[in-house]
């Protein structure tokens, strides 16, 4: 039986009246099922954007996925396009409001995945995608060796809860 992750490590920029830049900040998820990984995302985006009514997000990245989840209370619209950035989601809140998200591969050694995340989430930061996620390395059984995951270590301390297998 998995553990169902109770936190997403996000990380968002802070709420200004006019945003910069291509993403609204990013998200590391655990895995690329997408119905698994919406309870904790769509729980921690609640202040920002309300009620969350559509996701948006890429075929050819995500597993397979049904046209509409049911995430605690509600019924969230899941819209797949081969056309949308393989690495963005687009959640739509009531009204329209919107956060498009930088996805941060969940294979992402924790140390660079910590690195994207704020990078990402920095108030002035206009890099694209292709910037954020270029000096991103792929874990190989873990993270290096030479470079310890501080990076899961500042999530517990944070108050964020590390993934355990059952």
């Amino acid at each position: 039986m998995a553990v169902v992750p109770s936190r997403a490590r996000l990380k968002l920029k802070p709420q200004v009246a006019s945003s910069t830049g291509f993403v609204d900040g990013a998200w590391w998820p655990r895995s690329r099922n997408l119905c698994a990984e919406l309870p904790a995302l769509l729980a921690a985006l609640g202040p920002r954007l309300g009620r969350v009514e559509r996701v948006t997000y890429n075929l050819s990245v995500w597993d397979l996925a049904v046209r509409k989840a049911p995430v605690g209370n509600q019924v969230v619209r899941l819209d797949g396009f081969f056309s949308q950035a393989p690495d963005l989601v687009t959640v739509v809140g009531a009204g329209g409001r919107r956060l498009t998200l930088l996805v941060v591969p969940p294979d992402t050694a924790g140390v660079a995945a910590h690195r994207v995340l704020m990078t990402a989430s920095t108030p002035d930061n206009v890099d694209g995608t292709d910037v954020l996620l270029a000096a991103r390395p792929v874990a190989a059984g873990g993270d290096s060796a030479d470079e310890p995951d501080m990076a899961a270590e500042r999530w517990e301390g944070d108050g964020g809860r590390m993934y355990e297998h059952a």
